[in-house]
């Protein structure tokens, strides 16, 4: 079984700095990270290499220092990994990079076609959750999103089996190979890696595909050309400058600190006190 896990190389969140004019996220100088949700969808993918057999292969989107998470992800157990990179890439929108991997995965397809293409379910610096579902779109596969856990393959009958999570509970999907997986945080916690992996990942030539390498003639659909989201303005939020308040709850029954807690909250959120009228009375 194939298996390819699309990754990305994103800012640490707690520093994360912005164009002032393109409002494009400025990297450089600004330390990088595995997305923290693609590493879920990686060890799930690990696991079910493990369970039937295959290889791995992980693909990034990104400038040349993108190949330290490629080398990272190496290192915790994949098998191969490519970097999809050229300057006609740069700035591209969840359009835009939707458009590029899935060129990148058709040529990983003229050698072995993948069964499952895993993702993370969105990324912390967009935080869209748009490029899984548009890879799925592009390559016609069929997407299981929200997954929480992979309950059989039949690679003979080429069907799956998964739980993934709704707003009305837990479903239970059965869908047909190839497909497109979005998995959820927190479903499981990426291995630490063998020695083995360790210098697999230090040793690895990892290939660096461009445009013409996938194929891709419409460069207008690339890079900011082939992007239209247009974002008008990227702030901080202005800080509170209301201050906490304490209840002291030393010696006092719960039925009392709770009486507390709910007439300071009315006391300083009128708005909150409003919400406890039915017909314009107060409910007890």
């Amino acid at each position: 079984m194939h298996i390819v896990v699309c990754i990305k190389q994103v800012p640490d969140s707690a520093q994360i700095r912005v164009h002032p004019i393109t409002n494009t996220i400025m990297r450089q100088g600004v330390p990088t990270i595995i997305n923290p949700y693609d590493l879920f969808a990686l060890e799930e993918a690990l696991r079910l290499r493990d369970r039937y057999g295959g290889e791995v292969t992980v693909l990034t989107m990104g400038p040349p220092m993108a190949k330290q998470a490629l080398e990272k992800a190496l290192s915790y157990g994949a098998d191969h990994a490519v970097l999809l990179s050229d300057r006609h890439f740069a700035g591209s929108d969840t359009l835009a990079t939707s458009f590029a991997i899935s060129r990148a995965i058709m040529k990983m397809g003229r050698r072995r076609t993948p069964e499952i293409v895993f993702a993370g379910k969105q990324t912390i610096d967009g935080d869209t959750a748009q490029v899984g579902p548009g890879i799925a779109k592009r390559l016609e596969l069929q997407q299981l999103t929200y997954v929480t856990k992979i309950v059989s393959i039949d690679l003979h009958t080429r069907k799956i089996a998964v739980e993934r999570r709704s707003e009305g509970g837990i479903q239970m999907l059965n869908s047909r190979l190839p497909c497109l997986i979005t998995v959820l945080d927190g479903v499981n916690v990426i291995r630490r890696g063998s020695v083995a992996d360790a210098l697999h990942g230090a040793r690895s030539e990892i290939p660096t595909w461009r445009a013409t390498d996938v194929g891709i003639e419409e460069l207008a659909n690339c890079g900011l050309r082939g992007s239209p989201t247009v974002v008008k303005r990227v702030f901080a939020p202005t800080p509170r400058a209301e201050k906490a308040i304490q209840i002291e709850a030393i010696e006092q029954e719960s039925g009392q600190v709770a009486d507390d807690v709910v007439a300071s909250i009315l006391e300083h959120q009128s708005a909150a006190e409003a919400s406890l009228c039915l017909n314009g009375q107060p409910i007890d």
